[in-house]
């Protein structure tokens, strides 16, 4: 890989780790509230649901995966998926009692469940079915430039995924640095506004199943 390439790739990576959506804003908050291992090992979930995103647009059927990206049931699903976490996110009722009894600022837990973090990453990474279409698309137009050689393909796609994580890493130092403005209070209202976002994105994919994209670019336009 020449460095024209690796610059390309990187930056595409780079960019991605700023699209707005569900993991990013969970990244931001887990960094937050559980500190930068916890972000890290739900960002290192996150980045195997999109390994498996690639393996699976690049030694898939295309036929079969530009059918699997526009089945309505799959959006469906995947929202619906997100909706319920969002609902429990924002119903949980944790912090409530000393968010209304106290301001103090509260110290970041030491201990978290590293392998759940690193499983809920994943999760919310693999079901947006949005992601695949994303991958699957990349491929269709990179692979051609690269002569749709295996190893140079993988290269650019791993130099994706380290500009991807290295802007990540990033994110999660800036993040845990507002730690210490972290009040029972605020972090209740955290997760309620997270657990507002994930409905909304939930509401967004299954809508996207449902309505064509044409349609969907009006409406929001």
């Amino acid at each position: 890989m020449d460095f024209y390439d690796f610059k390309n790739a990187f930056l595409i990576g780079f960019f991605m780790a700023f699209m707005i959506g569900p993991v990013f804003f969970m990244l931001i908050q887990t960094s937050i509230l559980k500190g930068a291992r916890a972000a890290i090992a739900f960002d290192i979930g996150v980045i195997l649901g999109d390994i498996s995103f690639i393996l699976i647009a690049y030694y898939g059927s295309r036929s079969l995966l530009e059918k699997i990206k526009d089945d309505p049931r799959l959006f469906f699903l995947g929202g619906l998926a997100l909706i319920i976490y969002g609902l429990i996110t924002y119903l949980d009722k944790s912090n409530k009692k000393e968010a209304i009894e106290t301001s103090k600022i509260v110290n970041v837990p030491i201990r978290n469940n590293y392998l759940k973090l690193f499983f809920k990453g994943f999760f919310l990474n693999f079901i947006n079915i949005g992601v695949l279409a994303f991958w699957l698309g990349t491929i269709l137009v990179i692979g051609p430039t690269l002569n749709m050689n295996q190893n140079a393909i993988f290269s650019y796609f791993g130099v994706i995924i380290l500009g991807y994580f290295t802007t990540d890493i990033v994110k999660i130092i800036l993040a845990k640095q507002l730690k210490n403005k972290m009040t029972p209070f605020v972090i209740y209202k955290v997760k309620k506004i997270m657990g507002v976002i994930l409905i909304v994105f939930g509401f967004l994919l299954m809508l996207k199943g449902f309505i064509p994209n044409e349609r969907l670019e009006e409406f929001i336009h």
